[in-house]
């Protein structure tokens, strides 16, 4: 993720020159889901102010990568919000549902901003996404980074995470694409509704979130979406040739719970994809009896 987010950095180094004086702290934190187009809402759910942002950038998140890197301090505190929207399921012949992901709005006094675009990466809990931001150390380093210099940062959380009650759709592709997809128009939505328009639109991933982030691009081309520019990292964008490689050609730098990745995939492509009996197919008895209590919690065995 390190790399994605300072290739970004590199890429969308616009100058922001315009005053960041923060809004009144008077301005609105009604807790309660504000309704802003058909099915879409969105509701506070917290507010970094700048220490707190640079806390994240110079603590945080080097304790969490695990890599001591000088990132950008940030100008103006953010103000996050969960949204939920409608959505469909193309696998499943387009069956409606109900997605979650997470806008964070600068305290900046500028109308017309550039936003990122953010895909997540590999999650082993329901809620480590991005609308519970509290959750996710790689969520909180993209709010200071990017939000902190003046940038809108949307992420969807994907089918089956965050509060979406599907199973998890771990890397199929289409449930990926229109989860970004709508989570981008009613990002839009909400941004007009706060008298916010965007000025340029940014991607960025790493690991699942950068084969995402492709998958989103090539939905935003075909829909003729201008994208400034994509950055990802460790995107695996042939899952065949990943999940083989793992397995026929195990390497001592392979992270631990790369296993999990096999979990997710059998259990998610027998959902969406209707392919009954695939999981049991792969794993023997006994190993589908053994998991980490959060993979139990999340519908997958």
């Amino acid at each position: 993720m390190k790399y994605a987010l300072h290739i970004l950095m590199t890429i969308v180094e616009i100058p922001l020159l315009a005053a960041v004086a923060q809004v009144p702290n008077s301005c609105r934190e009604d807790t309660k889901p504000v309704p802003v187009a058909a099915g879409v809402q969105y509701e506070f759910i917290g507010r970094y102010e700048v220490d707190r942002l640079n806390q994240i950038l110079t603590t945080d998140a080097p304790t969490f990568t695990h890599m001591p890197v000088t990132n950008t301090p940030a100008r103006n505190a953010v103000r996050m919000y969960r949204i939920t929207y409608p959505s469909v399921i193309p696998e499943r012949n387009n069956r409606p549902t109900v997605a979650s992901g997470l806008i964070v709005i600068p305290e900046t006094t500028e109308k017309s901003l550039p936003m990122v675009s953010y895909q997540h990466g590999t999650v082993m809990e329901k809620l480590s996404v991005p609308s519970f931001h509290e959750q996710s150390p790689e969520t909180q380093l993209m709010i200071a980074q990017f939000a902190g210099q003046g940038y809108v940062v949307i992420g969807a959380d994907y089918f089956g995470l965050g509060t979406s009650t599907e199973q998890d759709g771990y890397m199929v592709m289409a449930s990926h694409q229109q989860a970004c997809m709508d989570m981008y128009r009613a990002s839009l939505a909400v941004l007009a509704n706060e008298g916010i328009a965007m000025k340029q639109l940014f991607l960025t991933g790493w690991s699942q979130g950068g084969v995402v982030s492709m998958g989103f691009l090539e939905t935003l081309e075909k829909n003729n979406i201008a994208v400034a520019a994509a950055s990802t990292a460790c995107a695996q964008c042939d899952g065949f040739v990943m999940l083989s490689g793992f397995l026929n050609h195990p390497r001592p730098i392979d992270a631990p719970w790369v296993s999990a990745m096999f979990i997710l995939t059998a259990f998610s492509y027998e959902e969406y994809y209707g392919v009954p009996g695939l999981a049991e197919a792969l794993f023997t008895e006994a190993q589908l009896r053994v998991g980490p209590p959060d993979l139990h919690e999340r519908g997958l065995y």
